[in-house]
């Protein structure tokens, strides 16, 4: 396959200039792993990154991330007041484009409590990604925010995908493959042992949407879905546990104690029904849902 640089593409120089007086501004880390990826971290982003094309493409393309990546903290710290509200009824008024992403993320379920820090993950890997993209030509690309995938194909290309099915214990314990042909760009994990709270009880949700911000904000609602009432159940306030938690002093998850099948079966299957209502409005392509062994997919799973 021949593919071309894209129009407006910088040169390597002004890349590099660029990129090395960002990071040394932001205060951003990045180093390369052994593999020849990318890893970025900044604070409590931590990203790692990967392309494939011509050599000097890729050089490029991940110098452009880096420059991409290296205000992005500080970005979302100067409106972390107002990602913390719940949306309502208007959309908010926000400067930074990862702010802007996480808004929209959010916005179809706004007749619930959420706000936009529930698409911060897959709306930082969407940002970065993109500016990866810029101007260069690649075979494919992937973002990786701690689990939620930003990627990018070029035709013919495919991707493997490792899901896990417990947060507390990740391991891959399947594969899925996207293709260039699929409508799947971006993918997200939630549950409710995982790096955030849920106000479920799933071990894993794994959602499959057009963009990262959209699976990053689809899998919280249906994690949160994945629920029962029952004794095994503990929760406590958000804030009792992160004091500035956007989610104030709403109940999350904090143990889980059930080992009855047919109770696991029960939250597992209100999960996905609220999975299908989200493939049926168009939201996200399909899901994967884990809890206690048993599992659920629902529309399109990789398979």
């Amino acid at each position: 396959m021949r593919t071309e640089r894209r129009p407006g593409a910088a040169s390597s120089v002004e890349v590099a200039r660029r990129s090395a007086t960002a990071f040394a501004a932001a205060g951003a880390i990045q180093a390369r792993l052994p593999d020849g990826r990318l890893h970025l971290q900044h604070g409590p982003i931590d990203l790692v990154i990967a392309a494939d094309g011509a050599p000097g493409e890729v050089e490029l393309a991940y110098r452009q991330a880096a420059e991409r990546f290296a205000p992005v903290l500080g970005q979302l710290v100067g409106e972390l007041t107002a990602l913390r509200q719940p949306v309502a009824r208007f959309l908010p008024e926000l400067d930074g484009a990862v702010a802007r992403r996480m808004v929209r993320a959010v916005w179809p379920y706004r007749d619930r409590y959420i706000t936009p820090m529930a698409a911060v993950a897959g709306a930082v890997a969407e940002h970065v990604l993109s500016g990866l993209l810029a101007g260069r030509a690649l075979r494919r690309a992937y973002v990786n925010n701690g689990g939620d995938i930003a990627l990018w194909l070029a035709p013919g290309e495919a991707l493997a995908l490792g899901v896990v099915s417990r947060l507390d214990a990740p391991r891959v314990d399947r594969r899925v493959i996207v293709s260039a042909a699929s409508p799947v760009r971006g993918v997200a994990t939630s549950g409710w042992g995982g790096r955030s709270f849920s106000l479920g009880i799933a071990d894993a949700v794994t959602v499959f949407a057009a963009d990262a911000p959209a699976a990053d904000a689809a899998a919280t609602i249906v994690a949160n879905a994945v629920t029962v009432d029952h004794p095994g159940v503990m929760r406590a306030p958000a804030q009792s546990i992160q004091a500035d938690s956007d989610l104030g002093d709403t109940p999350v998850t904090v143990a889980v104690a059930i080992e009855d099948p047919a109770v696991l079966a029960a939250a597992l299957d209100a999960g996905a029904r609220e999975a299908e209502l989200q493939v049926a409005a168009g939201a996200i392509h399909g899901a994967l849902l884990f809890l206690g062994g048993q599992c659920r997919a629902v529309g399109w799973s990789g398979a």
